[in-house]
């Protein structure tokens, strides 16, 4: 590197240019090659900047790998952009290496996975330490981030812990909790502005507040996806009129805060009622024996579907009937009575992609007896 050259030849590009393609996480189905165009850094830049709160001497650290959206998007783009400092640490996860690096380099603005703060939680003293007082402003993202966490944050940082949706095929930040608004633990926040977000009905018509729906995009914003590589037909599926589909289920407070219930797919249909995994799983793992969950619908004759739930436990809890009971005992205070997982099964660890998403249509798969199906962007 030293004999490298410090001067960059750079090409004019268009705004509609592919600038790069990433591979969807591919939760529940075969990963789709989604290309970016150069545009998108419009988008990239003003979240990290409103969202991320970047400034130029900011030291940022970004946990995703470059593999995933987030790497791109926001651990080389949105940062550089802003001429933030940006650390790269690409050793295994481990509670005492993260604080060690967060103090070794004086992070302030810290942008992770909410399987990674679960797992943090469960080393509760090994913050005590480490310096992070370096530490202003901490953002989730990758799967929806449990209310529990955001609280977790407070207690063991002094901050909390600011979630934010958006996906491989919208390339940026739509929806955050501000670093300026009132934080409402376990939603997604409010959409950032120039993004219309709204929940529509299966004909795309939009539903009143507070009823679930799906989770839909006017698609004029910078970062979404130009295409699907190869795919055509794929992209199109996408789209519905002029909103972008997401294939999520949400529901939109009379505040405008929106409450993510679960991939399209993922839902449960149980006695008549539908139920979101993500509930059932932040209700789970709030109990102190459980370190993850993963949720299925399961068939049932009587009720179409019951909730299974696959739970890994926390370090010294061994499995017991004694220990089923309580769980399904702490669990019921929390959720309604067609919620609670009805089965439990105890396993060691659950499948995810890359970027932590549980992958439910494998779980899903191992319970019914089907094919597996792609596992290429699963982690190792």
């Amino acid at each position: 590197m030293k004999n490298a050259s410090e001067t960059f030849d750079t090409v004019q590009m268009l705004p509609d240019d592919p600038a790069f393609m990433l591979y969807t996480s591919g939760t529940t189905g075969k990963p789709k090659g989604v290309v970016h165009r150069h545009l998108a850094i419009v988008q990239q830049h003003v979240t990290t900047e409103w969202v991320l709160d970047l400034h130029e001497d900011d030291i940022y650290w970004c946990t995703a790998d470059p593999g995933w959206v987030t790497g791109v998007s926001y651990g080389i783009l949105g940062p550089f952009s802003c001429g933030a400092s940006v650390v790269v640490y690409d050793g295994r996860f481990d509670p005492d290496v993260w604080y060690s690096v967060i103090e070794k380099y004086r992070v302030n603005v810290w942008y992770s996975a909410p399987t990674a703060f679960r797992l943090l939680a469960q080393a509760p003293d090994a913050h005590k330490s480490h310096d992070l007082s370096s530490l202003r402003h901490i953002c989730s993202v990758g799967e929806p981030l449990n209310s529990e966490i955001v609280h977790w944050g407070v207690r063991t940082f002094g901050l909390p812990i600011h979630d934010n949706f958006w996906q491989t095929e919208t390339g940026g930040i739509l929806i955050a909790n501000y670093p300026s608004l009132p934080i409402k633990p376990g939603w997604m926040g409010e959409p950032i502005p120039g993004i219309k977000a709204a929940i529509v009905d299966d004909s795309g018509c939009e539903v009143a507040r507070g009823v679930e729906g799906n989770l839909a995009l006017v698609a004029d914003f910078p970062s979404l996806m130009l295409t699907i590589w190869k795919n055509p037909a794929k992209y199109r599926e996408y789209f519905t009129g002029d909103w972008y589909l997401t294939g999520d289920r949400a529901v939109q407070h009379e505040d405008g805060y929106f409450l993510f219930i679960g991939r399209a797919d993922d839902v449960i249909n149980t006695s008549g009622e539908r139920v979101g995994p993500f509930e059932v799983e932040s209700a789970l793992i709030e109990h102190p024996a459980i370190l993850e969950a993963g949720v299925i619908g399961k068939p049932d004759a009587l009720r179409g579907e019951i909730v299974k739930a696959f739970v890994v436990l926390a370090p010294g809890y061994e499995p017991s009937d004694e220990l089923a009971s309580d769980v399904k005992r702490f669990v019921k205070t929390r959720l309604a009575g067609h919620a609670y997982p009805r089965e439990f099964e105890i396993v060691d660890t659950l499948p995810k992609t890359r970027s932590g998403k549980i992958v439910r249509r494998m779980l899903r798969a191992k319970e019914l007896g089907l094919p597996i199906g792609d596992v290429s962007t699963l982690e190792e």
